[in-house]
């Protein structure tokens, strides 16, 4: 293995060095050596109208949501505080009066 770091883009390991710019040849992406590092530390959440979104913020319910295994459904409006984010496609983690605590998405909150 040559040490390369994976793609930024598609996290493809077949990329290579082309003078001071790495190169990966399944999506053509270009970048700088350094700016690995850099894209991975600076993941930025945000909330469904483009609002940044950070640990300890309170969030409000944009559309009904049902929960998986429950007839339940968290209204549109409900007010989640005290949100933590987190990897993955759930990525934001909170308590929900009421439901107890739960995942969701951020595509489906906005900042309160």
């Amino acid at each position: 293995m040559s040490g390369l770091p994976p793609c930024p883009q598609c996290s493809s390991g077949y990329t290579w060095e082309d003078g001071a710019m790495l190169v990966c040849p399944e999506c053509a992406h270009e970048w700088a050596s350094g700016d690995a590092a850099a894209v991975e530390d600076k993941r930025v959440w945000k909330d469904a109208h483009g609002n940044v979104l950070q640990d300890g913020a309170s969030v409000t319910v944009i559309k009904d949501l049902k929960v998986k295994g429950t007839s339940s459904v968290v209204k549109v409006g409900t007010k989640v505080k005290n949100i933590r984010l987190i990897e993955g496609d759930h990525d934001i983690d909170c308590k929900i009066d009421g439901f107890g605590s739960m995942q969701l998405k951020s595509e489906f909150v906005r900042k309160a």
